[in-house]
C-alpha cells in the first residue's frame, strides 16, 4: 500500500458528525481488542478523540504524525481505518501471528507509521529530528508527536525539549495525552510532574491546555499555526466512554471478557 492520508481532511466537519465518527471508531476499537484478547484499552480510549480530530481535520499529506506512546497503537490503527488507510481485514489481524499490526507500532509494514515506539521516551527525539530535517530540506509540513503524561518521567523527553527550544523547531507540535494514570498508578503518585503547562512555558514553549474529549477545543488548538514550537496538553480520561474503565488504572492492562465487551459496546453506541 502506498502511503496517502486519503482524502484531504475536512476542517468543516461538524460536532455532530465528529460524535458519530467517535462512536463508530470506539466500537471498532473495542471489537478489535476483544477479538485479539489484548489490553491497553484504557489509554487507547483516552487518546482516540485527539487522534481522530488530528487526522480528520488537520493532518495533510506533507505533515507527519509520530505516536510516541506506542501502547496506544490500537487507537492509531482504528484512526487510519477511519480514513480508509487500513481495512477491516487489516484490523482483524491485530496482535495475531504474522500481523503487520502489532501491539505497539511496527518498524515496517504500515507506510504511514515511520517508527516503532514500543519503548517510551523516544518519539519526541525522533520528531525533533524530522522537524530539523524538514528545515534543512526546505520542506513544508508539520510534525505532530503524541505522548503520554507518564512518559515525561523519562529524561530523554526533557533533553529533546531543550533541543527543540534551542533550535526553534517551529514545525513541531507536541501533544500530551494527560489522563493522569500510568502502568503502576497515578502520575501524581508515581512521579509527580504537574504543573506540566508551567514547566513547558518555562522552556519558552507556546502551551495550550484543552479538554481532550471536546471537539471544538481540540480543533481550535490543533489548527493554530502561530510560529514557534508548541505543546497541547489534552486533559483526558483513561477508558473514556466506558463506565467501568473510566479513571481505572487496571485498564492499562486488562483484556475484555464477553460480558464486559457487550456492556462497553452498548455504552459507546448509546
Amino acid at each position: 500500500m502506498d502511503f496517502a492520508i486519503g482524502s484531504l481532511p475536512d476542517s468543516s466537519i461538524s460536532a455532530a458528525e465528529f460524535r458519530q465518527l467517535t462512536r463508530r471508531a470506539k466500537a471498532r476499537l473495542l471489537r478489535m481488542h476483544y477479538e485479539s484478547g489484548v489490553g491497553h484499552i484504557g489509554g487507547n480510549l483516552s487518546a482516540l478523540d485527539v487522534l481522530l480530530c488530528l487526522h480528520h481535520t488537520v493532518l495533510r499529506e506533507d505533515d507527519v504524525f509520530v505516536l510516541s506512546k506506542g501502547h496506544s497503537a490500537g487507537a492509531l490503527y482504528v484512526t487510519l481505518w477511519s480514513r480508509d488507510i487500513l481495512t477491516d481485514d487489516d484490523l482483524r489481524t491485530f496482535h495475531k501471528d504474522g500481523t503487520r499490526l502489532s501491539g505497539h507500532p511496527p518498524v515496517k509494514g504500515v507506510p504511514s507509521i515511520l517508527f516503532a515506539t514500543g519503548s517510551l521516551g523516544h518519539g519526541l527525539g525522533l520528531s525533533a529530528g524530522l522537524a530539523l530535517g524538514k528545515r534543512f530540506g526546505g520542506q513544508s509540513g508539520r510534525i505532530f508527536c503524541l505522548m503520554s503524561d507518564g512518559e515525561w518521567n523519562e529524561g530523554s523527553c526533557w533533553e529533546s525539549l531543550i533541543f527543540i527550544r534551542h533550535q526553534l523547531l517551529d514545525q513541531l507540535t507536541i501533544l500530551v495525552d494527560a489522563n493522569g494514570l500510568q502502568g503502576f498508578g497515578s502520575t501524581r503518585e508515581v512521579a509527580a510532574i504537574e504543573p506540566l503547562a508551567d514547566k513547558f512555558r518555562a522552556f519558552g514553549m507556546y502551551t495550550d491546555e484543552v479538554d481532550g474529549h471536546d471537539f471544538a477545543q481540540l480543533r481550535a488548538a490543533l489548527s493554530d499555526q502561530r510560529p514557534g514550537p508548541r505543546v497541547i496538553i489534552a486533559r483526558t480520561e483513561k477508558g473514556h466512554g466506558v463506565s467501568f474503565m473510566e479513571n481505572r488504572m487496571e485498564w492499562h492492562y486488562l483484556p475484555l471478557t464477553e460480558a464486559q465487551y457487550k456492556q462497553a459496546i452498548q455504552e459507546v453506541l448509546d
